[in-house]
Parts: structure tokens; C-alpha cells; sequence
């Protein structure tokens, strides 16, 4: 039996799927665009097509009752599927796995502890006695022993069942060199390895000071840059906190602009006051006590004297507010410089946010509900912001988004109608029935037909109902246009758009 078992677990290995970067989990809303688009993309038939109705109804139902967990293990099942491989208890034991800490910024003078966990009750029955294995790779490495930073050897006594009993692992980082990390551990049972979960880590010397340092001089600095200051150590604990994913906060660059600001205010200036190019700025969320980011542009041309045009710009889903200005092949801030347009560029509260529920009916699930509801909150602060600290023309205020942020775009125009001059969006979707309230905004919309992540119907069914309200639309449709390569083409087109129109 032991050998049987073993021998499961060796060919089970060959078929896992890459490993889960805990602590901030990838979000349940990517995960189920992921297995919706690979479902797309098979077209499944048959038995499989019956495995996965199946597996969908489950789906339902643990979301209806809030279990994340078990959502999480039917969607990695489904994905298996789709692969055309079998879901076994090896793999399901492999993808319960997940590493956690205190923190994921770490100062390598303290001791670094984390937990090998379970996020899920596996199937599986293990009669074996339990290691853990430890190293510390550069990030992005996987799994190259050439690429090992430092091995921490063996650890033993770990359960059987992490849910109930979770593996603490007591790590000494005091010779490790600043830098980003990938922590990996593997479960083994005698030689054979059965499972592993890696975690993304970032070590800063002399971390702990510099925290004390930024809080000791935001306390004295003006109010309008406090959030700037502070920000990489709200950021820093959101992360720690398993809020948000580490990939949303660059520890070296956000500490850096940080200090930067604070020895400007220490010198009796504000930088950003006369600022043009690419920056970020930051501000307190007070309904969620958090301190958002948002990435500016504002053009050279850029007059105070003379009111500018704003765009409102809303990143995918698993993106953040860097995404208009570092994806699309860094397009859209040239084209802005270009045109003399200040764009601003929220994060929409989490990667998933959705920015909000627009004229629909709230989520269910209070937990969902209060993320949207903080979400569609941060676009519009954002815009308000970028009203306080510039000269813009109320009348030449636009709102652009791709994908999530182009169904965002389409639920916060309809719900706040007297703002927009025009709107363009991006292989997205919307709700017909919403287009009355902004039949008066003139619409610029793209879409691949050959888009498997949100069908090019959510852009047609759009269009249709525009047209028989007679709206003012531009509508492409590219031949064999995907979800993504639909998008940096059609950007001067939709500088083109918006500098025809006005608010009416």
C-alpha cells in the first residue's frame, strides 16, 4: 500500500500545475476567469463536458456559502480536467498547500517564521511519517538548485493534517543579502516528495528604522504629502496581512519615493507642486483606513492658467494602477503627452475589485460587497483628487478601461452619467438595460472576435442596444483580435474620439 501510494504521488507530480504563490492568494475572480477562458478555449464534450457541469454546480454552491477554500480546490480541479489529466488524491494533497508568515517584507535582523498550511481537508490518506525540506531560491528561480540562495535543511514531525495542526518553520535570514526571494518548501513522505508551496519574500536590511523613521517624519510634515510618506509602510502591513498580493508593492522603489518626499518636506517643499511626466501619488481611504495608490501623467504642455482634459483610466483584473502606463506597449502615456492629456490611474482598491456593482443589485456576499463598494469609492476619489491639484476642463473629463476595467467603465458612466465627456472601452461587457442613463455619452468601443476571456457578445449585445437608442458609437471589431492584442492598436483611435467630443 505504502508503495502504491508512493508511486501515485511520483506520477501525480508530472501533472501539477505551477505552484500557488501564497500568503496573498491569486484572487478567486482570476482564478475563474482563468478556468472560464480554458473552458472556452476547449470546447469540452462528453464525459468531460458532464465532469464539469458537475463541478460547476459545486461551484456554486461553495460561493453561495463563502467556502473559498473548497472553491479554490474545484477550480484547480477544473483545470486539471481541462489539461486532459486526472485529478487524484496526490494532486489534490499537492494543491492544498500554502506557505504563511507575519509578514513578507522582512528585516533580516529578526526572525523569520512561517506556516506550512493546508487551505483545503484533502482526500488523500497518508499512513507515511512527514518532512518539510526549506530553501531559499532568487525569485523566480522555481526550483534550480543552482539558483539556491541558502538551503535550510530538513525539518521533521510535520502532520498529516496541516488544517488542524499547521508546520511552523523557524527561518534565519541574517546573512541574506537585500533582494527578492522565493521561500520554497516541499512535503516529503520517506524520499518521495508529495507536494510544495513557494512564497515570494522581500528582505530589507535595516527595514525596522527605516519604518520609524518615514511614521517619525510624516507626524511633522503637511498634510496634502502624509500619505506619500507613509504609504510603503500601510502598503508594507496590507501585504504582510495577506490583503494584497506582494507583486502590488515594490519595496525598494515605493521606500525610495518615500524618502524622497519626506526629505523635500523636511527642506520646506512640496515635489509634486510644478511636477510633469509620470509619478505616483497617494492618499488615505478612510472607509477602509487604507492608503491607496494612483499613478499620475500630466503632460508638458500642461498649463494651470488653462483648464486640461482627464482621463480616468481602469486597469484589467489582476492588474493595478501601473498597467496603463507599463502594459500596451507603454502607449498611453506617450500618446497623453502627445495629445495634452493628465491621466489618472486608480488601483480600484484590490486587483479584483470590480469597481463596484454600478445600477445593479449588490453582491451577496458582504465580503464582496464592501471591496466593490471600496473599489468604484478609490475611481472616483481619484478623480477628485486630480480636480483639487490641477486646472481641469469639467467638460473634457473621460473614463477609459480594458477587460474588468472596461465593464467598470461602462458601470460607473452609467452610474454617474453627468461627468463623462465620452468613454471608451476594451474588450469588455456591460448591462443594455444601463445604456438610457448615458444615452447622451458619445462611446468608443473595441473587441476581438477571437476573444476567449470575455466573449466579443458582451461588446456586440452593447452596440446593438446603443444603436437602437440611437447613441453617438464607434465600434471595431478586429478579425482574430484576442483579449489583449485588440488593445495598444486601438489607442489612438480613442485619443481621436475624445478629442472630438465635449460634454453635452
Amino acid at each position: 500500500m505504502k508503495y502504491r501510494l508512493l508511486v501515485a504521488l511520483a506520477i501525480s507530480s508530472l501533472l501539477l500545475p505551477a505552484l500557488a504563490q501564497s500568503q496573498a492568494l491569486t484572487s478567486l475572480s482570476s482564478l475563474r476567469v482563468r478556468y472560464n477562458s480554458l473552458k472556452v478555449r476547449t470546447q469540452p464534450a462528453g464525459e468531460l463536458k458532464t465532469q464539469l457541469d458537475l463541478l460547476d454546480a459545486e461551484l456554486a454552491e461553495a460561493a453561495r456559502l463563502g467556502q473559498t477554500g473548497e472553491s479554490r480546490r474545484l477550480l484547480a480541479k477544473g483545470n486539471v480536467l481541462l489539461a486532459g489529466n486526472t485529478w487524484t488524491d496526490a494532486v489534490d494533497y499537492a494543491n492544498s498547500l500554502v506557505l504563511r508568515s507575519d509578514r513578507v517584507v522582512v528585516d533580516p535582523a529578526d526572525r523569520y517564521t512561517v506556516r506550512l498550511e493546508q487551505i483545503y481537508q484533502p482526500a488523500i490518506a497518508i499512513s507515511n511519517a512527514l518532512k518539510a525540506r526549506a530553501t531559499l531560491n532568487r525569485a523566480g528561480a522555481g526550483q534550480q538548485a543552482a539558483l539556491v540562495v541558502k538551503d535550510f535543511g530538513q525539518f521533521t514531525g510535520v502532520s498529516r493534517d496541516l488544517r488542524e495542526s499547521p508546520y511552523f518553520l523557524d527561518l534565519d535570514l541574517a546573512d541574506v543579502a537585500d533582494g527578492n526571494y522565493q521561500l520554497h518548501v516541499e512535503v516529503v513522505a520517506d524520499t518521495q516528495v508529495i507536494g510544495a508551496s513557494d512564497l515570494l519574500i522581500t528582505v530589507r536590511q535595516g527595514l525596522n528604522a527605516l519604518v520609524a523613521k518615514l511614521e517619525q517624519g510624516a507626524g511633522s510634515a503637511p498634510a496634502e504629502i502624509r500619505a506619500d510618506i507613509l504609504y510603503p509602510v500601510d502598503r508594507m502591513r496590507q501585504v504582510n496581512r495577506g490583503k494584497l498580493e506582494l507583486r502590488t508593492f515594490n519595496p525598494a522603489e515605493d521606500f525610495a519615493a518615500a524618502e524622497a518626499v519626506l526629505t523635500a518636506s523636511a527642506a520646506g517643499t512640496n515635489p509634486f507642486v510644478g511636477r510633469s511626466g509620470d509619478f505616483k501619488r497617494h492618499y488615505l481611504l478612510e472607509s477602509a483606513n487604507e492608503i491607496m495608490p494612483y499613478r499620475m501623467y500630466v503632460p508638458s504642455s500642461y498649463d494651470p492658467s488653462r483648464g486640461a482634459p482627464l482621463i480616468v483610466a481602469l486597469h484589467g483584473l489582476g492588474g493595478t494602477e501601473n498597467s496603463f502606463f507599463e502594459n500596451y506597449e507603454a502607449d498611453f502615456p506617450r500618446l497623453a503627452e502627445q495629445h495634452g492629456y493628465i491621466v489618472a490611474a486608480p488601483l480600484g482598491f484590490r486587483v479584483d475589485g470590480s469597481y463596484g456593482w454600478g445600477l445593479g443589485n449588490a453582491p451577496v456576499d458582504p465580503t464582496v460587497q464592501f471591496v466593490q463598494a471600496r473599489s468604484e469609492e478609490d475611481v472616483m476619489q481619484v478623480l477628485e483628487l486630480a480636480r483639487a491639484h490641477y486646472n481641469i476642463d469639467p467638460d473634457r473629463i473621460y473614463l477609459a478601461g480594458h477587460s474588468m476595467g472596461a465593464i467598470g467603465t461602462w458601470k460607473v458612466a452609467a452610474k454617474f452619467p453627468d461627468v463623462w465627456a465620452a468613454i471608451g472601452m476594451f474588450a469588455g461587457a456591460g448591462a443594455p438595460a444601463t445604456l438610457s442613463q448615458m444615452q447622451h455619452i458619445p462611446q468608443y468601443v473595441v473587441h476581438g472576435d477571437a476573444d476567449s476571456t470575455v466573449s466579443v457578445e458582451g461588446s456586440r449585445t452593447m452596440v446593438a442596444r446603443m444603436k437602437e437608442l440611437e447613441m453617438t458609437v464607434q465600434y471595431t471589431e478586429v478579425q482574430g483580435g484576442n483579449h489583449g492584442d485588440v488593445v495598444a492598436p486601438g489607442f489612438p483611435g480613442l485619443f481621436e474620439f475624445f478629442n472630438s467630443y465635449t460634454k453635452k
